[in-house]
């Protein structure tokens, strides 16, 4: 008999990860920012659940040894931390002075000896620096001073210690020499392990400092975070450039799954995978299904069950077939599709989460049509103040555009249009994502770029030229869906007229729900005309 039994989590457990769950949290810290290297630092940084359990990052263990620090501040104090030595340098001194008093006009040079040792400097270290090259006439003093110096590099580093930090124990407890060396040498790995937990390099880090410090389950939380590190870097999904990482092939289609994942999971159950449509046009025969046949269907004859039919009903030869006989196989009739989505990289796309909604709708896109509609072109254009085509393994680390801040819809669209001139279709369509009219046109080849008139404004030019640019792309036969982000009246009211000319579809959303509403209305499209 196997009995189970479930206990709380104590932080001893061992954490089972694999590559493909760090890498999906990975994923949600890349729907934030825009730079794979900046994730990853922050996924490191700011730590991660994984099934209710806590893998802390690295500000945890910074804060965890700062507190460690602030402690040891409130604890002790470093009045007294060289009371010992000096008192030490000080009976030294005595004693050669008294000898030096017995020799006074007995032996010459007495008296330069007596003035040198009444000039000793304050500072403990430079006085025993000053003292190496003394001949001592006391052989006690001078045996012992020897022993006082061999301590010279320790007594002078905790002079620098407590000239900086003294000012920070302030705590009841008073230190004594050797006390005080020992905290001077736990704060300085403290402080190195702290600077190595800033740097973020996991190589320099000492274990056995972490758990002497932090002790044995701060080891084990940093052990789990390393693994998630390593699991990572190991996984495939990254590869190396330089000095940091990059996402490779796989990373990015990965990517793109789990954005379709989260933004459709929810609408997936109900979808057949297909463009199913009731017009003919390109069929695909069904054999594991058949049906008998009825006037105006295909004649795809399902031979074997025909003759089946025909001797069922009368055996014998020759053999009489009846229409009613006739067994045909099921037909899927469907549609293939070109699309641009038509992404807005303008600098206002960075308020509020704007882009990263919108760039994860288009890689959310680009795997559902490459993995259900594979036949189907799928291509997206970023527009700001000019238009670029974005390829699939840039989009990740694609950004809003903050040197060329302007919205060059005009340009977006036109390039969006040459790339269906080269894919055609019968169901052409562009999507535009965007918060804002546009502030940039081409005029003659020209660049032209214009403030709205005010805030919130319109720039008549720039919407003058932009609609022109959708009267040609209506009388081509494609379909713009605009996606706006942003409810300004000056918004909508541009937006209107591009959908009185083209006569495709407007929707105002939020950031939060613009997936949902995106693939909706892809699919739906999908059924208009075969």
């Amino acid at each position: 008999m196997v009995s189970t039994r479930y206990t709380q989590w104590d932080g001893t457990q061992q954490l089972k990860l694999n590559a493909d769950k760090v890498f999906e949290k990975l994923a949600e810290y890349l729907s934030y920012t825009d730079d794979v290297r900046q994730a990853m630092d922050w996924m490191m940084r700011q730590g991660m659940d994984f099934d209710g359990v806590r893998v802390m990052g690295l500000e945890e263990f910074i804060e965890q040894l700062r507190q460690e620090m602030r402690q040891r501040y409130r604890d002790f104090n470093l009045k007294n931390a060289l009371s010992e030595m000096e008192q030490k340098l000080e009976d030294i001194l005595n004693r050669e002075r008294k000898t030096l008093d017995g020799l006074k006009g007995k032996k010459p040079g007495v008296e330069d000896k007596q003035k040198e040792l009444s000039r000793m400097p304050r500072r403990l270290s430079e006085a025993l620096r000053k003292l190496e090259s003394y001949d001592f006439e006391d052989e006690g003093a001078k045996s012992d001073f020897e022993e006082l110096l061999a301590e010279y590099e320790n007594i002078r580093d905790l002079e620098n210690f407590r000239d900086r930090n003294q000012h920070m124990f302030h705590g009841p407890k008073s230190l004594g020499y050797q006390e005080a060396l020992e905290l001077m040498r736990e704060m300085e790995r403290v402080r190195q392990l702290e600077q190595d937990l800033m740097s973020g390099n996991f190589e320099t880090i000492s274990l056995e400092d972490l758990q002497q410090i932090l002790g044995q389950q701060a080891l084990k939380d940093f052990q789990n975070l390393k693994q998630v590190m390593v699991l990572l870097t190991q996984s495939g999904f990254m590869v190396p450039k330089g000095d940091h990482f990059q996402l490779s092939p796989k990373g990015v289609r990965r990517i793109g799954q789990l954005a379709l994942r989260d933004i459709y999971q929810n609408l997936l159950k109900d979808r057949s995978g297909g463009h199913i449509t009731d017009h003919r046009g390109i069929t695909e025969m069904r054999p594991e299904q058949t049906k008998p046949y009825t006037f105006g269907d295909p004649l795809n004859l399902n031979l074997v069950a025909t003759l089946k039919k025909a001797l069922a009903r009368k055996a014998g030869v020759p053999l009489q077939l009846d229409p009613d006989d006739f067994e045909i196989y099921e037909n899927d009739y469907g549609s293939s599709s070109s699309t641009v989505l038509c992404l807005d990289m303008s600098w206002s796309m960075s308020w509020e989460g704007r882009f990263a909604a919108a760039k994860k709708v288009a890689m959310a896109m680009e795997t559902l049509i490459r993995s259900k509609f594979p036949r189907d072109f799928f291509s997206i254009v970023g527009f700001y103040t000019r238009a670029v085509e974005l390829k699939l393994k840039d989009l990740p680390e694609a950004s809003w555009n903050m040197g060329d801040p302007f919205t060059n819809l005009q340009d977006g669209l036109r390039l969006a249009s040459d790339l269906l001139n080269r894919h055609p279709s019968r169901n052409q369509h562009i999507i535009v994502i965007t918060d804002g009219q546009p502030t940039a046109y081409f005029l003659n080849k020209r660049l032209y770029c214009e403030w709205p008139l005010s805030f919130g404004g319109i720039s008549m030019r720039a919407a003058q030229e932009t609609l022109k640019e959708v009267e040609r792309i209506t009388r081509k036969g494609i379909t713009i869906n605009t996606f706006m982000l942003d409810d300004s009246p000056s918004l909508r009211a541009f937006v209107d007229k591009m959908t009185q000319i083209n006569r495709g579809r407007a929707l105002y959303t939020r950031p939060d729900h613009l997936g949902e509403y995106m693939l909706v209305d892809y699919l739906s499209k999908k059924r208009k005309r075969a």
